[in-house]
């Protein structure tokens, strides 16, 4: 830009002055005074266009700030300016060229991209107004210190951008009309940022290429269906062990002296939560077992793991009244956790992943432990379900065997919370 003559920089000065002070009538005279001294240079034009913007001169405006960008064509706020003209006087389309030119310039501009946005959103183009959104979003929120009309541009981008998707949302659920799949509900829910894809997190042994779901499909498990014919006998075995309240009945969290502080802290020790080992490491608890006889039945003829000195593991877990087993992950992914609720009193519920369920008394469900999961008891009543661990329903017998070696050579294996 041309530097400006001494006469012109003195007007240009003064004429700010007028303005801040709100005298404008001097900040008319003095701008006119500066614009006879330089009739060509962009900055006293763009100051007379912002007056002239300010006193509803359109036609004016749009000849000065136009001006200006014939003499300055590299500065985006000169055809920022101009689209500001157009928006004012309703023409869409040459605000679009405004805008397009000044983000030609710089494709970073803030202004520029709100304005852009703003216009596709007027002009009922949703689908660039949500891509405008996110732009505009993005680059806000990463602003420190914001002024106000950031945070504005922020808190409308972030509505639209909820609405929009909730919309979205709305139409995909009508269109599928209930006849997606779990796994393309769940593809969906991800793409619309209504749930997270959670992945296996082994602490131990990870064994690649399982599908990482969440939940297993009961059709993987033929077995279930005799296994819930046993419940009631079942149920009455784990109440009649509750009512006596057995030495067997223990806290499950038992961390060793010393253990810094961490998720499992509340629970240590603490009967909030508490398990009745019918099998545990592979060992049996024959007292347990032979007292719960319809239990013992039951898992023996469910095809659960067998890894001497890890598994089976099988136990009756107590969850107290408003207690909360927190977010966590397992040991390894060759395994599949078994839950048959036994006494599921109202507000339960349990997460795997992104999915969330209620118990429901009676009805078995297998699932990944490696993705994280939590429970919470938020009724005046204890839940009661048996637990027990299985193999992985996608992993043949041959691998099967071949881990139990695994194990047994490497130590890995084993249970956790």
């Amino acid at each position: 830009m041309a530097s400006l003559p001494p006469r012109a920089h003195s007007l240009i000065g003064a004429a700010m002055t007028a303005r801040q002070q709100g005298r404008t009538a001097d900040e008319h005279r003095l701008l006119d005074e500066a614009l006879q001294a330089a009739p060509d240079h962009p900055q006293i034009l763009n100051a007379r266009g912002m007056r002239a913007l300010a006193d509803d001169d359109l036609d004016f405006a749009l000849r000065c700030f136009a001006g200006a960008a014939a003499a300055d064509p590299g500065q985006p706020v000169l055809w920022i300016n101009q689209a500001t003209v157009h928006r004012a006087r309703g023409a869409d389309d040459a605000e679009h060229d405004s805008l397009a030119r000044a983000l030609s310039i710089d494709r970073l501009n803030f202004t520029a991209h709100l304005r852009m946005t703003e216009l596709h959103q007027r002009r009922g183009d949703m689908i660039a107004a949500a891509t405008g959104w996110s732009g505009v979003v993005q680059m806000a929120a990463a602003m420190p210190d914001r002024p106000p009309a950031i945070e504005d541009a922020l808190a409308r981008g972030r509505a639209f951008l909820a609405e929009h998707t909730a919309a979205l949302g709305r139409q995909i659920d009508t269109a599928l009309a209930g006849s997606a799949s779990r796994r393309m509900a769940a593809c969906v829910d991800h793409m619309l940022g209504r749930r997270a894809i959670y992945t296996n997190q082994c602490t131990g042994l990870h064994f690649p290429f399982l599908p990482a779901d969440e939940f297993f499909d009961r059709a993987l498990f033929p077995w279930f269906g005799d296994l819930e014919a046993r419940v009631p006998a079942i149920r009455a075995e784990a109440l009649a062990l509750v009512a006596d309240g057995i030495p067997a009945i223990r806290p499950y969290v038992r961390m060793d002296s010393g253990t810094p502080h961490n998720r499992w802290t509340a629970l240590d020790n603490n009967l909030d939560w508490s398990a009745c080992f019918l099998w545990e490491y592979g060992v049996r608890n024959d007292e347990v077992c032979e007292r719960c006889p319809e239990t013992a039945a039951a898992l023996a003829s469910v095809p659960q793991t067998d890894i001497p000195g890890k598994a089976p593991t099988a136990f009756f877990s107590i969850l107290r009244p408003h207690a909360h087993i927190p977010a966590h992950t397992g040991v390894t992914n060759t395994r599949t956790i078994v839950h048959l609720p036994l006494v599921v009193p109202e507000d339960c519920r349990f997460r795997v992943g992104g999915e969330t369920r209620a118990w429901r008394e009676g009805e078995a469900f297998g699932f990944d432990d490696t993705i994280e999961h939590e429970a919470w008891n938020d009724s005046d009543h204890a839940r009661i379900v048996l637990i027990f661990d299985v193999w992985n329903p996608h992993l043949t017998v041959a691998e099967q065997a071949m881990l139990k070696d695994v194990f047994r050579i490497t130590g890995q294996g084993g249970v956790a919370p």
